[in-house]
């Protein structure tokens, strides 16, 4: 049974292999993360545990009983009760649940672990699916997202207020 748990340095090489091969993937709904994500990824590891560390950030990876990655589940700028969230799925789990299961329990945590009362998400209007994650999840569309906020794509801000569960 997959785990979610929280991102430590020990991750970095299943966190890696998932990007890698789910590459072409995530570029056919979402910015492509380029080359330099890639070539820099030991220093982009360090440095995302650092701001987790510091409290701006709460990262998750979605293990598979072999040690692999299922999916990356990520609280950015956490501040005033608050916080964006962001996440990805492996291709080969993609359309099973897994997302919408994964994003309920980081609603739990964010609340339990990290005093989170309200999670906001983006997503462009062609990602069709991750909408429809997000309000299996309990999200409800908020308004128009800027286009800089999607790399390029016009889209939508979805909110959650986590002492209501869905």
């Amino acid at each position: 049974m997959p785990e979610l748990k929280r991102l430590h340095a020990g991750h970095a090489p299943a966190v890696l292999a998932f990007e890698l091969a789910n590459r072409a993937y995530f570029a056919a709904s979402v910015s492509d993360r380029g080359d330099d994500f890639f070539d820099q990824f030991t220093d982009r590891h360090s440095a995302s545990l650092a701001e987790q560390e510091a409290g701006i950030c709460a990262f998750y990876v979605l293990v598979a009983e072999d040690g692999s990655v299922l999916g990356r589940f990520n609280l950015y700028d956490l501040e005033d009760g608050t916080a964006r969230l962001g996440y990805r799925v492996a291709q080969h789990v993609a359309g099973c649940g897994v997302a919408t299961a994964t994003v309920r329990e980081l609603c739990r945590l964010a609340a339990a672990r990290h005093g989170l009362r309200t999670l906001r998400a983006a997503t462009s209007r062609e990602n069709v699916a991750s909408q429809k994650v997000l309000t299996k999840a309990g999200f409800v569309p908020v308004g128009p997202a800027d286009p800089a906020d999607l790399g390029g794509e016009p889209g939508t801000w979805y909110q959650r207020d986590l002492a209501v569960q869905p």
